[in-house]
């Protein structure tokens, strides 16, 4: 039996079940045979007790033995039906709640890859994936339990109450009373077991992220010999949750003893008034034999029920928190201008391949009416304004250009802008004013599919997925042949340390490629930026977190895919920057200096301060 897990409840329990049933609905006919297989169990298990009574009557007690065998083989031949549609429900409910649980996980996951940027920044990870596992898992442990749980004890709890009216009227009373009695426990038992069990999900909550906490400071912890006060407050937590979870589980723990008491009691009064009524001829000895039976069996459809819908009502709040998720607007993408492969012509022109050439890396933009506008690099900025969150400047009328070849470089304090600039550039946020032109066409008017396939990114974080080697290179382009892909590690000053791998490019990365220093994940990095041969390339302090030697060949890699590329450039270490075509210092939003290395140090301005150590970057 599914146990209650102490789930809130759903706020929209209405929305939540019809937004379910549209999924159970995929599967409607193998839910409607499950529920046709239920009610045949159902009615032979009820059916198979009033049986008791023409079987005693009629057969053992006049002596009848061939009638007894011929009866007894038919309930037999019953109960295997029984049996049987038993068998074919189960498997068939775990058939469907596995494929509706597989359909809410893959819309999910579709759903997610639409999500705007913002919508991350607002929610941790952790959040996101418990969407994913314990919600779906909770909904499908449900289907797969509670759909055919809940039919049948509804079911046998209807039909036992019909028999024990058909036989016998007045002792029926004495059943409903009793039945009554367990059901207003059941409430209140459910109601204070339900308030624990939500302290014990808090306190279990607060416990884990106090123990997470602690591990990943270890040193820190360390350091300051805070393990005495950080005992004593896991101690605190720790007999919080254990009160709390004393209180849950004494309720719930009551809950069958007491039904499976009151039943007893209650056939005990229906045994001893039936067998008065037996002596005084006023009932017969077969109903009496299957009226008792029905009475053992009336508490537990009763308590099933009651426990399933709860669990049902858990699910259902799971449930409520993947649609809310799935009902998130989707990043909104009104561009219509492509990118596409090109060839030149003959006299000079250009015209779209009919098909990918592997070998060539000509690219232009396609409007609606099919002009095609060669992609080469140019990006400007004309007084961009943007903030995260209204009423709130990050930039404030920006405006600067990057022409096809110039490297730009970006430098400034933290929350200066430096890195809003190059997520404008990707689209990952809208502006609020200005203008962003791309080869003089506005970015807003191309999809940004292809906006961002034009783009290439170096960040300081470098992201690595589970795979090999090959994989995360040519994740930067997946249709990259073998050639292309060893060259572009070749380009980045990554092939020589992926040879000496014991599996070379088959090496098998985990955990972000933690089998990796910092500098060769980084290496890796910019092969991936390089096999897609990006017009732009943008580096947001690729250098920032390693050593000055490893530092050197990171920048000879980039050196070599930056040639004849638009480079944006964040840095903190401005010797990575000296070489830059012109040089942006931004202050609270506003470039406040421009020009290139020589030109700014003639300024004798912020930058200045910066290169010669009279200011430090905040």
């Amino acid at each position: 039996m599914a146990r209650y897990t102490g789930y809130k409840r759903p706020r929209n329990t209405k929305k939540a079940l019809r937004e379910l049933f549209h999924y159970m609905g995929y599967h409607k006919w193998l839910l409607l045979i499950v529920a046709a297989l239920v009610c045949v169990s159902t009615g032979v298990s009820v059916a198979g007790t009033y049986l008791l009574k023409p079987v005693i009557n009629e057969f053992i007690l006049p002596g009848d033995i061939s009638g007894l065998v011929h009866a007894l083989t038919g309930m037999a031949i019953m109960y295997l039906c029984g049996a049987l549609s038993t068998f074919g429900y189960n498997r068939l409910m775990v058939k469907t709640s596995q494929k509706v649980a597989a359909d809410i996980r893959r819309d999910l996951f579709a759903h997610v890859q639409t999500l705007p940027l913002k919508y991350f920044d607002a929610h941790t990870h952790g959040e996101l994936m418990s969407r994913f596992t314990n919600d779906v898992d909770t909904v499908q442990e449900a289907l797969n339990n509670s759909f055919t749980m809940v039919i049948q004890s509804a079911l046998t709890l209807a039909g036992t109450v019909v028999m024990l009216l058909i036989l016998n009227v007045n002792m029926s009373f004495i059943v409903i009373l009793f039945l009554c009695v367990m059901f207003f426990f059941i409430k209140w038992n459910g109601r204070r077991s339900k308030e624990y069990y939500g302290r014990q999900q808090a306190f279990l909550a607060d416990i884990n992220g106090f123990v997470e906490e602690m591990a990943a400071g270890q040193k820190v912890e360390k350091v300051f010999n805070h393990e005495e006060e950080d005992l004593k407050t896991f101690r605190e937590k720790n007999e919080a949750l254990r009160r709390a979870s004393t209180k849950a589980q004494s309720y719930s723990g009551m809950m069958i003893p007491s039904i499976v008491s009151l039943s007893y009691v209650n056939y005990a009064v229906s045994a001893c008034v039936g067998g008065l009524l037996a002596i005084t001829g006023m009932m017969d000895l077969g109903s009496l034999a299957a009226y008792l039976v029905y009475v053992r069996q009336s508490a537990m459809p009763l308590n099933q029920f009651t426990q399933q819908v709860n669990f049902i009502l858990s699910a259902l709040a799971g449930a409520e928190r993947i649609f809310e998720m799935m009902h998130e607007e989707p990043e909104a993408d009104e561009g219509t201008v492509r990118l596409v492969r090109v060839f030149r012509k003959e006299d000079g022109s250009f015209a779209e391949c009919p098909r990918e050439d592997p070998g060539g890396h000509a690219y232009a933009w396609k409007d609606e009416e099919g002009r095609l506008t060669p992609l080469k690099g140019d990006v400007r900025f004309e007084n961009v304004t943007f903030g995260y969150v209204p009423g709130k400047k990050v930039l404030d009328g920006i405006s600067l250009y990057a022409k096809p070849g110039q490297k730009i470089a970006f430098v400034g304090s933290t929350g200066a802008g430096k890195t809003t600039i190059i997520n404008l550039i990707n689209r990952f946020y809208e502006i609020q004013g200005g203008r962003i032109l791309y080869d003089g066409i506005d970015i807003r008017k191309i999809k940004k599919d292809d906006l961002r396939r034009s783009l290439a990114m170096v960040i300081q974080d470098t992201h690595l997925f589970t795979g090999t080697i090959t994989d995360n290179i040519r994740y930067g382009n997946l249709s990259a042949s073998e050639e292309e892909m060893t060259e572009a590690a070749k380009l980045a000053n990554a092939d020589s340390f992926i040879r000496r791998l014991p599996d070379g490019y088959q090496t098998m990365l985990y955990s972000d490629g933690s089998n990796l220093s910092q500098g060769q994940r980084q290496l890796l990095a910019i092969a991936r930026a390089a096999v897609g041969h990006p017009p732009v390339l943008i580096l947001d302090e690729a250098t920032s977190s390693i050593d000055t030697r490893t530092e050197r060949l990171i920048e000879k890699g980039m050196d070599a895919i930056m040639e004849g590329r638009t480079v944006f450039a964040i840095a903190h270490r401005l010797s990575t920057v000296r070489n830059s075509k012109a040089i942006m210092v931004l202050e609270r939003g506003r470039i406040i200096e421009r020009g290139d290395h020589e030109e700014l140090l003639g300024q004798k301005g912020r930058y200045y301060q910066l290169y010669t150590g009279m200011y430090e970057l905040e």
